[in-house]
């Protein structure tokens, strides 16, 4: 026998709190706070204080997150990102537990230098496959399998040869932009 929380939520989703309310609450939140911190709208002048559009704001806010609400694949699409980051977020934690608890010393060594940006760079890479893995094409697949399938069923040389071109140029681009420091380097007197 279920519950009485499992029945409450099972009732939240047939009232449709999963499917609207929340996708709605979550879009308008995001783009309000981006429209605020961009301040795109400009800004009003009252009593010599500068104060951003608010009325703008939340009506461009609004108008987006029912425009997001009404399209059933795109809803779907944020509800299986969102839960599927914050799984990716959690693991994260529970990652960087684990190394605290192996790590002894005063120095908080995950949240400076080369640590710090390897994590950004690999949560970033979750997170796009996560959005690759949520949005399907026509045939139902996700466009992350529809990917994985174009490249290992049309393996050729040529494909290779186009890879191996492209990482020797993007390479030398890297090799050639990264240059040293600005400053001409002193002479020391003797």
């Amino acid at each position: 026998m279920a519950s009485q929380f499992r029945e409450t939520l099972i009732f939240f989703e047939k009232l449709g709190i999963y499917d609207v309310i929340l996708p709605f609450l979550l879009v308008f939140t995001i783009v309000f706070a981006i429209l605020e911190k961009t301040k795109v709208f400009g800004t009003e002048e009252l009593d010599g204080k500068k104060y951003t559009r608010k009325n703008l704001n939340s009506m461009v806010a609004f108008v987006s997150a029912f425009l997001v609400v009404a399209s059933a694949k795109l809803v779907a699409i944020i509800n299986e990102t969102i839960a599927n980051v914050v799984l990716l977020l959690m693991l994260g934690v529970c990652f960087l537990l684990l190394a605290g608890a192996m790590h002894s010393g005063d120095k908080e060594f995950f949240l400076e230098g080369g640590w710090s940006k390897f994590f950004m760079v690999l949560m970033f890479l979750g997170i796009v496959l996560i959005f690759l893995n949520a949005v399907k094409v026509d045939s139902g697949i996700s466009v992350l399998q529809w990917i994985w399938e174009q490249v290992f069923n049309n393996w050729d040389s040529a494909s290779v040869g186009s890879i191996v071109l492209l990482v020797i140029v993007v390479g030398f681009m890297i090799l050639i932009t990264r240059g040293g420091s600005s400053k001409p380097k002193e002479k020391k007197e003797e």
